[in-house]
């Protein structure tokens, strides 16, 4: 059966939205876009959102470096199964917030980030599967 998507593609997609989205974050971070567009809209004090997106700049470096990692371009060698269970952990975290964005206070998050974050959901998916590594 042919695969509908390569594993190269979704590696490179991936990888160019989750840098994308560090970008977004660090943005965030320097006042550049209003925090109230992300966490559902449920962020009131900057003390808050600093927090918030300092676990989301570490996990979305972390994501990058399993991907990384996954497709060969960052030679450290890691046992397929971590690889594997991690791009799993990703696609349920991608999962979750899509769930999240639909619940989103702000219509922004909800209709943009939405299918964004499902799509990154099916890439990681997509990559979990792969027998493969580079």
């Amino acid at each position: 059966m042919k695969k509908i998507i390569s594993e190269r593609f979704a590696a490179i997609t991936l990888l160019s939205l989750l840098s994308l989205f560090l970008l977004f974050h660090f943005m965030i971070m320097l006042g550049v876009i209003p925090f109230e567009i992300v966490w559902g809209g449920r962020l009131t004090y900057r003390s808050q959102m600093l927090r918030s997106e300092t676990v989301s700049v570490i996990l979305n470096l972390l994501m990058i470096g399993v991907v990384a990692i996954k497709t060969n371009i960052l030679k450290i060698d890691l046992p397929q199964l971590f690889l594997k269970i991690i791009l799993l952990l990703m696609f349920l975290l991608f999962l979750l917030n899509t769930l999240g964005n639909l619940f989103s206070l702000n219509k922004f998050e909800q209709f943009v980030f939405t299918p964004v974050t499902l799509v990154l959901s099916l890439l990681s998916l997509r990559l979990a599967l792969s027998k493969t590594k580079g």
